[in-house]
């Protein structure tokens, strides 16, 4: 989902929650670990889009989760999932 503040890559819902769900995939560490990609600005603009998609979809209870995808293709990825990260 595009918002003017950025994308979010996955919106589900858990009972009341709504679930915004950023996740960051890597192949290799040249550019460090999936989790290390959620830089300060980064967080910033996970928060404005989510609260803009929010505003504009009445949603009152929410949060930001991150799912850290590590592996190279073709082997199995390690999964990590981080809730309420942000």
């Amino acid at each position: 989902m595009q918002t003017p503040y950025g994308e979010i890559d996955i919106i589900a819902q858990q009972g009341d929650i709504t679930i915004f769900v950023d996740v960051k995939a890597r192949t290799s560490n040249t550019m460090g670990l999936p989790k290390e990609a959620i830089t300060p600005r980064k967080r910033q603009h996970m928060l404005a889009a989510a609260d803009h998609y929010a505003a504009e979809h009445e949603i009152d209870h929410w949060q930001i989760d991150v799912i850290a995808i590590e592996g190279k293709l073709g082997s199995e990825p390690k999964i990590t999932h981080f809730e309420n990260a942000i």
